[in-house]
């Protein structure tokens, strides 16, 4: 469940603000058609933090319905605070998912046993697998090697999203973990030296704009044809640089509406791209002639 390519979406808005499910449907089956390994509603690339506990629901069970159980759906269930954490899982688990990733507690920048005891009790309130979400840049924690060797021992604690950025500790933490216990890339650009590595694949931005390319890339590295997957990456780095110009999803939700998959909108603090961001996103969408026929304008 826990290998290959799988995408982080984003959530697609009307002008009004409220939740647009067409395109969230239309979305998650381009996915599917694609061919991606996994799905993950409600991370933090889908502005969860904006959403009303109804509608990361209402994400999530959109995502499971045009599903249909053809993929693994990992729900995005994590926090500051431990007690809402829990609730929220509860519910995904009555729901159908098939497991949760959970980003670490930001801003209270909990101790290492701070974090060891809020997943322990995450674990042993739901009964599925558990993706650690470790974005010390985001959040102000890193999970640090020898706290994700104990949550490893965790029976339904499976997997680490390692966005730290750090190659050095991504290689200790797979001398560290059992076997069984995957580490995932959480950044587009350096997933084949986390293949490399010993990691199991990508939780993905640019997925979200090229589901079918990104997953090739994955099974490339996994099979150990990099040379087949530096090909795809050369061609498609500019893009992976180019989501994160300014914070994600600004900009990769700009380009999206560009393709035509989406209409530019945001929930605060999330804005639109600065007009200079706007330009090299144009820029780099034509040059891989990902632009849509009738796109739709984006204003910074």
């Amino acid at each position: 469940m826990y290998s290959g390519c799988g995408t982080a979406l984003v959530t697609p808005f009307q002008d009004d603000l409220t939740l647009d499910e067409k395109a969230m449907r239309a979305l998650v089956k381009r996915q599917l058609d694609a061919g991606i390994d996994f799905l993950v509603p409600c991370g933090t690339t889908g502005e969860s933090p904006t959403l009303t506990h109804e509608e990361h629901l209402r994400v999530v069970e959109i995502t499971l319905e045009e599903a249909k159980g053809k993929v693994p759906v990992v729900a995005g269930a994590g926090g500051y605070n431990t007690a809402e954490v829990l609730r929220l899982a509860k519910e995904l688990q009555a729901m159908g998912v098939d497991g949760l990733l959970s980003v670490t507690p930001y801003y209270n920048k909990p101790t290492q046993e701070g974090l060891y005891q809020h997943y322990k009790l995450l674990a042993e309130t739901v009964n599925l697998p558990i993706i650690v979400y470790s974005v010390q840049g985001r959040t102000g924690v890193n999970v640090e090697p020898a706290t994700l060797k104990r949550l490893a021992e965790l029976p339904n604690i499976v997997a680490v999203k390692e966005a730290s950025g750090n190659i050095s500790q991504m290689a200790k933490i797979v001398h560290e973990v059992p076997r069984n216990f995957h580490m995932l890339s959480g950044d587009d650009s350096i997933t084949i030296p986390v293949i490399a590595l010993g990691g199991k694949g990508i939780i993905s931005v640019v997925s979200n704009q090229i589901p079918g390319e990104m997953t090739q890339l994955t099974r490339l590295a996994l099979q150990g044809d990099f040379a087949g997957a530096r090909q795809l990456q050369r061609k498609f780095l500019p893009l992976m640089e180019m989501n994160f110009i300014e914070p994600n999803p600004q900009p990769i939700k700009a380009a999206m509406a560009m393709m035509g998959l989406l209409k530019p909108v945001w929930r605060l603090p999330m804005i639109p791209p600065q007009p200079q961001t706007l330009v090299t996103i144009e820029r780099v969408l034509s040059s891989l002639n990902m632009m849509a026929q009738r796109s739709v304008h984006v204003t910074g």
